[in-house]
């Protein structure tokens, strides 16, 4: 439960796994054996392109986005202010628009109700700063190379909010004007 299209949840947002024991290969009981972390690894790894293989895939997407919380307090509070971020209308129309709107995603961390202290919180985009210790990152450059990054098809959203250890990893994608084409425009 790591990804989001719009926050409403649906059977065409599923990915399960299941095994049956039809190629009849030799159980795994111990996932701490070297056959149990390959395979877990291998499984993880298949899962996670899937799961960003459907958030691609969703209505009028044009972006995949990668939100990373790190430096929660606590797992819960990682999960909740990385999918908060991941499904606010203003931060997604903002990909969307290839505005590099830091305001709109520390906003939306801080609408979540879980304890922030600004001058903690560290907000990247890819691999540049852009807002530290309470306040943006100044720059033209800064300012110009956080457009390119929004104008790419994957971005990475780093979330540091400087209060401990925990962290957490959300999907996404953008708002497009399709987005709102589809799903104003079909009855189910």
């Amino acid at each position: 439960n790591a990804i989001t299209i719009d926050g409403d949840t649906s059977t065409n947002d599923t990915l399960l796994v299941m095994a049956g024991g039809a190629a009849k290969n030799e159980p795994i009981t111990d996932p701490e054996s070297l056959d149990g972390r390959l395979f877990g690894e291998a499984l993880q790894a298949v899962l996670l392109d899937l799961a960003r293989q459907l958030v691609m895939d969703g209505e009028g997407a044009t972006k995949l986005i990668e939100i990373r919380v790190t430096g929660a307090a606590d797992a819960a509070s990682a999960r909740e202010v990385a999918l908060t971020v991941a499904n606010s209308p203003l931060v997604k129309t903002a990909f969307f628009g290839e505005d590099a709107n830091w305001g709109r995603i520390v906003a939306a961390a801080g609408r979540v109700g879980v304890p922030l202290v600004a001058e903690r919180v560290a907000l990247f985009f890819d691999d540049l700063c852009v807002f530290r210790e309470g306040t943006p990152v100044a720059g033209q450059e800064g300012e110009a190379q956080a457009t390119r990054i929004f104008k790419q098809k994957e971005i990475t959203v780093r979330l540091d909010l400087g209060l401990g250890s925990a962290s957490f990893t959300a999907h996404t994608c953008d708002f497009s004007y399709d987005y709102v084409k589809i799903n104003a425009s079909y009855r189910s």
